[in-house]
């Protein structure tokens, strides 16, 4: 952060000369790159044109693994800059542009996995009593709400010029040196940053962390009639979900909030960290891939189809046989039950159905 007319610090430009990063960061956006952009396409293919009805979790997975694509689509920006010791050659409006893209992707995929845990929770735990919330249009909205919500957390990178001239190592910067009259006092610095930890990672992770709980509790109260598959699928899923926010999005914005109170309060830097914190944030993108074949059904058979069609088989047998015995078990209550339990077993029967899992 550097004020006009100003110098840059000791510390600001020895980390734009560290060679671990300009070395470290091409190499792991590059793996990433490799290993993401093929997996997602091969995600969108089956979310989109093999899972129907798309319910509000298929939703919800196509807007993130569209996330993924749209960041990944950052990376070759990103390499060429640091493998030019991080010089920018592709102009302010580029670099503008970028570096929205970059960081309103990352909180997207906070936001939107945020998103399914709550929508999990409802059909799990309250699948009658929350039923009209878990519609269609209201998964579009909430991915409407959440991308009008970051373009607008983000304004003050949309409308300023990022780009900074080093003349003392005769590079130009993207990012990585803030000017402060990005934002129009010190004040507007402390909600701009509230705003990225509280409300784009702290919240999110709070809520998803109860939700996959309650949902896993749940699971574990009632399972005979869920099945252990079902189960057992669903503790995968809070895993993945839970691996991606303490080993992806936790260390880079916790040191992005140490890093922001020691350049506002105390005027050093822990930058370098930051900048090799944001490599684990990039992660997710292939480990998404995963939260689909957990968290949908159809996803797995389409995978299990394309990659293990014998194993896939001998899973339709033994889930036929299952179902023919929850068929005859439920039949069975129903009889034993009267009507009215009757028809609510065939409630919870079809809102199961419309469930995701």
């Amino acid at each position: 952060m550097v004020k006009n007319g100003s110098h840059l610090d000791v510390e600001t430009l020895a980390m734009l000369q560290n060679k671990a990063i300009s070395i470290t960061l091409p190499v792991v956006y590059t793996l990433v790159a490799l290993i993401s952009i093929p997996g997602n396409l091969f995600s969108l293919w089956v979310l989109c044109l093999h899972i129907k009805p798309k319910t509000p979790s298929v939703i919800f997975m196509i807007n993130l693994s569209i996330t993924d694509l749209m960041l990944a689509s950052c990376f070759p920006f990103q390499i060429s800059y640091h493998i030019q010791s991080n010089h920018w050659i592709f102009g302010k409006t580029l670099c503008s542009l970028v570096t929205v893209m970059f960081y309103a992707n990352m909180y997207s995929s906070i936001l939107t996995m945020t998103c399914i845990s709550i929508e999990r929770y409802m059909g799990v735990v309250y699948p009658m009593k929350l039923i009209k919330w878990r519609r269609k249009r209201y998964a579009l909205a909430a991915c409407l709400g959440m991308w009008i919500f970051l373009l607008l957390a983000f304004y003050p990178l949309e409308s300023t010029d990022l780009t900074y001239e080093v003349k003392e190592l005769g590079i130009i910067t993207c990012f990585d040196v803030l000017k402060w009259d990005m934002l129009p006092n010190f004040g507007a610095w402390v909600a701009f940053l509230l705003t990225l930890f509280v409300v784009l990672f702290l919240i999110p992770f709070v809520v998803t962390v109860g939700c996959y709980i309650g949902t896993i509790r749940k699971l574990i109260q009632t399972s005979n009639r869920y099945g252990n598959r079902q189960k057992t699928r669903s503790i995968y899923l809070a895993m993945i979900v839970l691996l991606v926010f303490i080993t992806c999005f936790a260390p880079n914005n916790f040191i992005l909030l140490a890093h922001m109170i020691s350049r506002l309060f105390y005027h050093s830097s822990l930058y370098p960290a930051y900048k090799l914190t944001l490599c684990l944030s990039c992660l997710n993108n292939c480990i998404d891939p995963f939260i689909y074949y957990f968290a949908s059904k159809e996803f797995y058979q389409k995978f299990m189809q394309v990659f293990r069609p014998k194993v896939l088989l001998s899973d339709s047998l033994e889930t036929r046989r299952e179902s023919l015995f929850s068929g005859r078990t439920m039949s069975a209550r129903s009889m034993s039950s009267g009507p009215v339990d009757g028809l609510e077993g065939v409630k919870v029967y079809l809102q199961r159905q419309e469930s995701v899992f």
